[in-house]
């Protein structure tokens, strides 16, 4: 019986033990750090990557990512400089850098994010209502020139600046706030820019009108050039017509001058049988249509050809 007590009660020691030693130390991870506290206040120093003791059941470890961190934030509705509402959605980038200010201010990451959101947040919608829409999406390698500025642009007055420069604001107005919280803000970037849906609708408006316009302007140079074409055209038509009817007539006085010589020859071969053959021409002008009268006198030189004829007895109708 006492030797069943005696083993029950070293194995009771020994899970104690075993116990006790596994409470004593711990490990700290490579891009860790851990915080040792007893009853919640902190003690020592900060533990970096390794293995460290501690007194078992009274202290307790806390382990902090040191790795950057990133912060979205939620769209905000805000206002330019210009009155104009926009959607933004901003990101950021931070760290833990003093693990004991960052215990003691705001102890867990998500109390951390809860901080950032209200900080940047704010900083964001400040440095947003104090800068053009323009110069919040235009870059550092963005070159000014006459054929840039569009009348609107034109108008707007005061410092100008671009999206660098007032990101670079937006972090250093933030890094003191946040600072203090033992948290290192990196950087803060837009995300995405957008118009609400009432000023949607206007943009769409401007952006048809502008496209419109730009197509009226193709259209009219269209035009233009369509009427040089036309003209270009009409004068090299009038030119073809012309040499054509230059060589037309040519060849009609050279066809006439080779009737001519035709006609002289025959005369020439016979002329009373031309003045014969010139006779009927006249006759089959004249009296082409069968039921007509033709009434003429004895002494013309047409009644004479055709009295020859009714001697010969030809028939003459």
């Amino acid at each position: 019986m006492k030797k069943s007590c005696l083993t029950v009660v070293l194995v009771f020691v020994l899970i104690f033990g075993v116990i006790l030693f596994l409470n004593s130390f711990y490990i700290v991870y490579e891009g860790t750090v851990a915080l040792v506290t007893n009853f919640g206040k902190p003690v020592g120093e900060v533990k970096g990557p390794g293995f460290h003791f501690k007194t078992p059941f009274i202290e307790e470890v806390y382990y902090f990512d040191t790795r950057i961190q990133k912060w979205d934030g939620s769209p905000n509705q805000i206002t330019t400089k210009e009155k104009r509402f926009i959607w933004v959605d901003c990101t950021g980038r931070w760290k833990i850098s003093d693990p004991l200010l960052f215990y003691k201010s705001v102890g867990t990451i998500q109390s951390a994010q809860t901080k950032l959101d209200d900080i940047i947040d704010s900083v964001v919608r400040d440095c947003i209502s104090a800068n053009y829409l323009v110069d919040l999406v235009r870059s550092d390698n963005y070159k000014k020139d006459s054929n840039s500025d569009s009348n609107e642009e034109a108008n707007l007055v005061g410092p100008r600046k671009n999206r660098e420069e007032i990101l670079n604001e937006m972090l250093e107005t933030a890094k003191p706030s946040i600072s203090k919280y033992g948290i290192e803000l990196i950087d803060i970037k837009i995300k995405r820019i957008n118009y609400t849906n009432e000023v949607l609708q206007k943009i769409y408006e401007r952006m048809i009108s502008e496209r419109n316009k730009v197509a009226a302007q193709y259209i009219a140079e269209g035009e233009g050039q369509k009427a040089e074409i036309l003209g270009k055209m009409e004068k090299e038509l009038r030119m073809i017509n012309s040499e054509a009817k230059m060589k037309s007539a040519e060849i009609i006085g050279k066809a006439d001058a080779e009737a001519a010589r035709i006609y002289a020859e025959a005369y020439n071969r016979d002329p009373e049988f031309y003045a014969f053959y010139r006779s009927l021409e006249t006759l089959e002008k004249i009296a082409g249509n069968r039921n007509s009268k033709l009434v003429i006198s004895t002494d013309s030189d047409l009644y004479k050809y055709l009295k020859k004829a009714k001697q010969n007895n030809y028939d003459v109708k």
